[in-house]
């Protein structure tokens, strides 16, 4: 399945299949990474506010897949990557970060930026065959360490 993904407006009744998508693709991670997900804070208000302040897209009808994108000062914030498990393997992911660059090439945004898990290492290799490289980590509040990896595409 390889369709154009499509925006969902904030008022969408979409948004409860996206917000369902990012609950059932990050529940794996439970347990494993430290501090939790924030998709555990994730409400259908906030996906609505996230759609308002940037922009989600989806692929399928039902959702199958979807992203969340939000404009920063000269980068276009690539968020909450989800693929329904029985669709991973079809290059869904892959078809929406080249639509994540394009939209940051219409926006005129030097690069896509995302950040993952220090844990989770092989999303950094998946994400590195993607085009994207390790540009710095961050740490959560109340943490001494790096919790996550931040990784950066730039835009041609």
């Amino acid at each position: 399945m390889t369709v154009a993904p499509v925006q969902i407006p904030p008022n969408s009744p979409h948004l409860q299949e996206v917000l369902d998508l990012i609950r059932r693709s990050f529940a794996y991670m439970d347990g494993r990474i430290d501090p939790p997900s924030s998709m555990h804070h994730l409400t259908l208000d906030a996906l609505a506010a996230q759609a308002e302040a940037g922009e989600i897209w989806a692929i399928g009808a039902p959702v199958v897949a979807s992203l969340v994108l939000t404009p920063r000062a000269d980068v276009l914030y690539l968020g909450k990557l989800a693929v329904s498990e029985d669709q991973r393997g079809q290059g869904l992911a892959r078809h929406l970060i080249e639509h994540a660059v394009r939209r940051a090439r219409a926006l005129g945004l030097n690069a896509v930026e995302l950040q993952t898990r220090v844990e989770l290492v092989e999303n950094h290799a998946t994400f590195a065959r993607l085009g994207f490289t390790r540009s710095g980590t961050t740490v959560h509040a109340g943490y001494q360490r790096p919790t996550s990896v931040t990784m950066r595409r730039e835009v041609c």
